[in-house]
């Protein structure tokens, strides 16, 4: 059987963790800090379990240097859960600004009001999806379940704008991000949010920076950017102040499954309609175990969270503030940065054996993607990495080929054993 050390795991979530956090989590699930009690099992209410919440949201704000205006959530239901939450949050955002204006223009004119909002909710409200990969398309589909068609005196909303579809300038597939002059956004006033997965795990795609079109043009130019970062989170630095809304589910470079890390604006959970109106208009409110303003209120307890994979979390990020003091993130982002090039490196170097699926300029650094000859070449590829112990490669079973996942706790001598593997593999095959 072998050792935790002889295993050079690349998994693309769950992800590899750090082993000096499995061993602090593996004490604490047994006997947390000498109490007689598994971590597992302190009720969420105590004092203790409110004492891992706070650290791990300092230990998350000092790492992003995220500003005070915002509020960090921990949720329920992964990164798909946000896929909903993100819709009914911001739509209920959006019919509330909307309310208020009508209401300065109309005064107490509640028919009036809700008629003017139902129409601007019919002919000028969108949600702008940037579509780069397989998840902001679950995404955008997600959301055109969740409001379309919206049906009211016979007209039918349209209301998910598809900004671009990176499929239609690259034959049909993933694997670049279309120039930024082809992008057909909404106007900041009718646009609800701009939302784009910052890191495609399925494809290997990552944006290389914040899209340039989307920073402010001039005063009052508030777009609002929603981002789901949930596979190259605290992998590098990261301008919070730019975005309404980043989540992210923590199986990737966080911690464990069960726990989804939100951070909002809090000018955006002051903005909520009341349930009745947002009905007349013809919209859901979120449901309250996705409402971000319920959750605020409510610590993140507003029921049972796994303070367990919290707490976890607050570990990893621990680790990363111990490990690169005042670099922060950017120390990470170095350590991201130079695992990825010694790969891509190789991949580059040996063309007629590997060939690597997203154009150059919008590579992941979390998720290289490549293909090799065939089928059986791939497979042959597999065992023998399966041989050096080297697991987890596999591509996603919608697209195939290989994925190696290279998230913050794979570490450097896991990289260089890989990178060994490649090298030793074309030679043979050249």
């Amino acid at each position: 059987m072998p050792s935790r050390e002889e295993v050079a795991y690349f998994g693309a979530g769950p992800a590899p963790m750090p082993t000096p956090v499995l061993e602090q989590g593996a004490r604490a699930f047994l006997n947390f800090e000498d109490s007689g009690l598994s971590l597992a099992e302190i009720s969420h209410r105590s004092p203790t379990a409110n004492k891992i919440l706070a650290d791990t949201r300092a230990a998350l704000a000092s790492l992003l240097e995220i500003p005070d205006s915002y509020e960090i959530l921990f949720m329920h239901g992964g990164g798909s859960g946000e896929f909903s939450a993100v819709v009914y949050n911001m739509v209920a955002m959006w019919v509330e600004k909307r309310r208020q204006m009508a209401e300065r223009e109309l005064g107490d004119a509640q028919e009036e009001i809700l008629e003017k909002v139902k129409k601007e909710v019919r002919e000028e409200m969108r949600l702008d999806y940037i579509v780069s990969g397989s998840w902001s398309l679950k995404a955008s589909q997600e959301a055109a379940n969740l409001l379309e068609p919206l049906k009211d005196g016979g007209k039918v909303g349209n209301l998910v704008n598809i900004v671009t579809d990176a499929r239609e300038w690259n034959d049909g597939k993933f694997g670049k991000i279309p120039h930024e002059d082809t992008w057909k956004l909404t106007s900041p006033k009718a646009s609800v949010f701009t939302y784009y997965c910052d890191n495609e795990t399925v494809d290997g795609v990552e944006f290389p920076s914040f899209p340039k079109c989307l920073e402010p043009k001039e005063e009052g130019d508030d777009r609002l950017v929603v981002a789901d970062m949930s596979s190259n989170f605290l992998s590098r630095r990261v301008d919070v102040s730019k975005y309404a809304v980043i989540y992210g589910g923590a199986q990737k470079n966080i911690g464990i499954t069960d726990v989804t890390l939100v951070i909002v604006r809090q000018d955006i959970l002051a903005a909520a309609p009341s349930p009745s109106f947002l009905h007349d208009v013809g919209i859901w409110s979120p449901p309250a175990i996705l409402n971000w303003s319920i959750i605020a209120k409510n610590n993140s307890l507003y029921n049972t969270m796994p303070i367990f994979s919290i707490w976890i979390a607050g570990q990893v990020m621990r680790s990363l503030l111990s490990t690169h003091d005042d670099a922060k993130v950017a120390g990470q982002e170095a350590v991201a940065n130079a695992k990825a090039e010694i790969i891509y490196r190789i991949l580059d170097s040996n063309p007629s054996v590997y060939q690597v699926v997203p154009e150059k300029s919008v590579r992941s650094r979390m998720n290289i993607c490549f293909r090799i000859e065939d089928d059986a070449t791939e497979k042959e590829f597999l065992q023998g990495a399966e041989g050096r112990m080297l697991q987890g490669l596999k591509g996603h079973r919608s697209v195939g080929g290989i994925r190696i996942s290279n998230y913050n706790a794979v570490p450097m001598v896991n990289v260089q054993k890989l990178a060994s593997y490649l090298e030793d593999f074309a030679q043979r095959k050249r």
